[in-house]
Formats: C-alpha cells, sequence, structure tokens
C-alpha cells in the first residue's frame, strides 16, 4: 500500500525498529511497501536469507538482481536453485550494452585492475547504473548489509533514507555476524552459493572476487589488489 513516510520520519522509525528482530523487520516493511519494494540480491549468503525471510512472509514478495555479465557461474546456479525453490520471479537489471561497449573500447576488457577511477567506472556501468532503473518504480528497496561488513556500513540503520536514490532503504540484518547468517542458512535448508564453502564469503563479479586467507577480513577477497581499505565499495550503498 501506498505510504507517506518521509525523510523527516525516518530517524523515529529507525529508533522503533533498532530493538526488532529481522524477521520482525522484514514484516514491517512489506506492511509498509509491499509491493513498491524489492530486495536487491547478489544472490550472496545475507540476501538467500532475506529471500526465505520475504517469501515466508509473503509468497509475492518482490527480489531483482544485477546481472553485470561478469558472475560467477556458481551465482547463476544458485539464482536457479532459488527461482525453483521459491517460485520467485527474479527481476534481472543488465548494464546499458552501448555504455559496455564504449568503456571497453576505450579501456580494455579488465581495467578494473590497473586504477581505482577505472574499476569504479566498470561499476558504475555494471552495477550502478543498472541499479538506479531497478529503482525507479519503487518506494523502498531491501538490502543484506551487515554493520560488521566495513567501516562504512558500521554507522547504517535498520531504516533510513537513501538521499542518492530519494527513497526509504531497509536493512534487516544489521546486527547479524556471518555464524548468524549461516546457522540461519543450515537451520532452513536454504539454497546459497557454493563458492562459500570455498572460502569466498563475500562474492562479486568474478574477476573482482577471490577466497579469504586464513586471519583476513571477510570482504578481504573483494577487489584484493586495492590497498585503500576505504575505497572497497562499489558505489551501490552511498552514504
Amino acid at each position: 500500500m501506498p505510504t507517506t513516510l518521509d525523510q523527516h520520519s525516518i530517524p523515529a522509525l529507525n529508533k522503533e525498529w533498532e530493538a526488532l528482530s529481522a524477521q520482525e523487520v522484514v514484516g514491517r516493511a512489506l506492511e509498509l511497501f509491499h509491493p513498491r519494494m524489492s530486495l536487491a540480491s547478489s544472490f550472496g549468503a545475507e540476501d538467500v536469507v532475506l529471500i526465505d525471510m520475504l517469501r515466508k512472509a509473503n509468497a509475492e514478495a518482490r527480489v531483482f538482481t544485477l546481472d553485470t555479465g561478469r558472475l560467477n557461474q556458481e551465482t547463476y546456479d544458485v539464482i536457479d536453485a532459488i527461482r525453483e525453490r521459491y517460485g520467485l520471479r527474479v527481476e534481472a537489471y543488465f548494464p546499458q550494452r552501448d555504455s559496455v561497449e564504449e568503456m571497453e573500447r576505450e579501456h580494455g576488457v579488465n581495467l578494473f585492475y590497473r586504477a581505482i577511477d577505472l574499476r569504479k567506472l566498470c561499476c558504475n556501468v555494471r552495477k550502478v547504473e543498472p541499479l538506479g532503473r531497478a529503482l525507479e518504480e519503487l518506494d523502498a528497496w531491501m538490502t543484506g548489509l551487515r554493520r560488521d561488513q566495513t567501516a562504512v556500513r558500521a554507522t547504517v540503520g535498520k531504516v533510513e533514507w537513501d538521499a542518492a536514490h530519494n527513497m526509504v532503504k531497509v536493512n534487516p540484518l544489521l546486527d547479524w555476524n556471518w555464524d548468524d547468517v549461516l546457522k540461519y542458512i543450515r537451520d532452513q535448508n536454504v539454497p546459497y552459493n557454493t563458492l562459500h564453502d570455498r572460502g569466498f564469503p563475500s562474492i562479486g563479479c568474478a574477476p573482482c572476487t577471490r577466497p579469504i586467507k586464513p586471519g583476513e577480513d571477510l570482504r578481504a577477497g573483494r577487489w584484493w589488489w586495492e590497498a585503500e581499505a576505504g575505497a572497497k565499495e562499489c558505489g551501490l550503498h552511498v552514504r
């Protein structure tokens, strides 16, 4: 149903939702925003947890994904497994063909390894621009962000105003840790990306993701060649 929430009412709502469980946040968000809310899913562990929660709460809950054209086969495999398990119609968004062609002609196929600015250009073409199109008809979007993932995400709220897209953003798993995520997947027998079993806690595009080493940060496998930790965001979650 339509909602009258705006950026001025979000702080009070976030204060109320901070004490809620992830399932309760999912339920409240669906009550307020469905069908004009969708989960942005890369089909990593956090996202399949949220898909399970969403579809148990509302069989028509929406999910979209950004197919960058550079994903691992294992990611496509879990997308198909999730579709079959939940009868889910995944709304896929792709990069603009002309933008990809121009970028690769100018900078090459593996431009992201050469400079942070070029990596961010690739992320913008393949992820940020398609996200903007995915959000055009929505009032809210949901993510699998956790506060313990990066310093940037440590200050995120369970519900917040996304000024970059002029809409509400809901983050039910903020106070979960990696073990919580894995336990839910095991307990609920949720299909998941098998790369997680091979040392990939965080999964993005195939050329930009590697397994982590013992003792490394859970996101160390993302853009591992970049020394500047604070730069390790693709631009989807602007603060």
